[in-house]
């Protein structure tokens, strides 16, 4: 799977505006508490609660969009990894019953902040950019909403990532891989989170 390549990333790409499609998964809501970000940061994580997908999948390696427009800016509270035996996942967790709309796809370096353009040094060789909006990462008196803008779990795919972005109800973080590698995209609620996994 490491000679997958860059290559890969070019191999379509995935509008979605229905309930269920390839790629994406919207379980119903479930009523159970989310694990603590310091219980999924590290070693093997537990399932998120409500997650009924599958352990092993195809993903995909072009790019899914989601649009979402109108209402308030989803309020990004928390963020976490963990490791799993055959994947690596990202779980952004938002305030409310909503998750915002979403773009999530490969992008060639150099990587840079959405405000002021400044390069951004991230560890990996694939570059996964999970772009969220309406969101923000603050409060509206403008006091940051999560405790860590970057994570460096050092995983066997996600080496680290870092947000690049918190401007104009748009959200972006970038996700340093080891390599380029099929993924998918769920969303889970109560609460209501957008996760990534990244096939090992």
């Amino acid at each position: 799977m490491r000679a997958l390549g860059l290559a890969l990333v070019l191999c379509g790409v995935i509008t979605l505006s229905c309930r269920k499609d390839k790629g994406v998964n919207r379980p119903d809501p479930v009523s159970l508490s989310t694990p603590s970000s310091t219980e999924a940061a590290g070693g093997a994580a537990p399932k998120e609660p409500g997650d009924t997908s599958p352990e092993h999948f195809d993903g995909i390696a072009g790019i899914v969009d989601v649009k979402r427009s109108g209402g308030t800016p989803a309020v990004l509270r928390d963020i976490r990894t963990g490791k799993h035996p055959d994947f690596d996942r990202v779980v952004f967790e938002f305030e409310g019953n909503e998750v915002p709309g979403y773009h999530v796809e490969y992008v060639d370096k150099p990587v840079r902040t959405c405000g002021s353009g400044e390069l951004v040094t991230i560890a990996g060789y694939g570059y996964l950019l999970v772009r969220m909006t309406p969101a923000q990462s603050h409060t509206n008196a403008g006091k940051p909403t999560l405790k860590q803008r970057s994570l460096s779990p050092n995983f066997p795919v996600i080496k680290e990532l870092k947000q690049i972005c918190d401007f104009e109800a748009e959200v972006q973080w970038v996700l340093g891989l080891s390599h380029p590698n099929r993924y998918r995209v769920l969303e889970l609620s109560t609460p209501s989170r957008l996760v990534v996994d990244i096939r090992h």
